[in-house]
């Protein structure tokens, strides 16, 4: 396959074998087979139409919600990145890029006077991934402020979708198959600046005391199921400091999984199973993941 993708010949960044692992927050994963970072949206759009067919698109943001796997990830990897960041403030919200950082829209709304995006300042990520997973965190959610988010189609159309067609659900957006996002627009209204800020501080201090932040972590590990709090369920399982290998539950907030400083993917991965299986024999309640497991198993290990 990577015949193939070597004759592409786009206008940004495009590189081979490439460690996706320095860039995702759990600091751990292999290579990617090739990762394009697009220059803008036209180099997006014509570098997918010239991929040949049957290689797979895996598109990454910040990084922050996914285990890489060990054996990295086949095909093209797309990394939104400062191309796809740009914030352009408006009367009664904004339009935010996929790559812009959560905290990032978060802080700007409150520069310009605008409330009720404050709770982006408490998930870690981009845009672009928020829209996708429906983010949300101290009492709000991307379903909440959305009009309407921008996508490029596997064919290189760009099309906007409304909050409505989206159907968001819990920790999900309904897209088409291999839509990419490329901006959202998020409403907002004005509010006093000092009262803005002072919110986002008060969620920043309230994350930084529940949760381990300044880990190598990857945020929520699983859904909440309906009626129950996930932290709850794992520590009830008796789970809240378990370790497999370098990997640990952690002992702050037991819905995070750490990488201690030598954990491999696989760890993180056995780790989060097992956590499940016990919460399940201990409850009978099923964890589902909502961090996203990318790429494939390093050769000899099973999937």
């Amino acid at each position: 396959m990577s015949t193939k993708l070597h004759q592409l010949s786009p206008r940004g960044r495009l590189s081979f074998d490439a460690p996706l692992g320095p860039r995702a927050w759990f600091r751990t994963g292999g290579n990617a087979e090739a990762l394009f970072v697009p220059k803008d949206v036209q180099d997006l759009a014509d570098t997918l139409a010239a991929l040949p067919k049957g290689v797979p698109v895996t598109v990454l943001g910040a990084c922050s919600n996914v285990i890489i796997r060990d054996g990295g990830i086949e095909g093209l990897v797309i990394r939104m990145a400062g191309g796809f960041a740009d914030i352009v403030i408006e009367p009664d919200g904004l339009v935010a890029g996929a790559a812009a950082l959560d905290m990032i829209v978060a802080e700007q709304a409150a520069a310009a006077g605008l409330t009720g995006l404050e709770f982006l300042a408490g998930i870690p990520g981009s845009i672009g991934g928020a829209v996708v997973m429906n983010a949300g965190a101290y009492g709000s959610d991307i379903n909440a402020v959305l009009d309407w988010a921008e996508i490029l189609l596997p064919d290189g159309t760009i099309t906007r979708l409304g909050n409505a067609a989206l159907a968001f659900s819990y920790r999900h957006a309904n897209l088409p198959d291999g839509a990419i996002v490329l901006r959202a627009r998020l409403r907002a209204r004005p509010g006093d600046r000092e009262q803005i800020r002072t919110h986002i501080a008060g969620i920043k201090a309230a994350r930084e005391a529940s949760q381990p932040v300044k880990a190598r972590t990857g945020g929520s590990t699983f859904r909440n199921p309906d009626g129950h709090k996930a932290w709850q369920l794992i520590d009830d399982a008796g789970c809240r400091g378990l370790t497999r290998g370098g990997a640990q539950v952690s002992e702050k907030h037991c819905n995070f999984l750490l990488n201690l400083g030598t954990a491999t993917s696989r760890d993180l991965e056995d780790l989060g199973d097992e956590v499940r299986a016990r919460v399940l024999a201990q409850s009978g309640i099923a964890l589902h993941w909502e961090i996203k497991r990318l790429g494939k198993p390093s050769s000899g290990e099973q999937p």
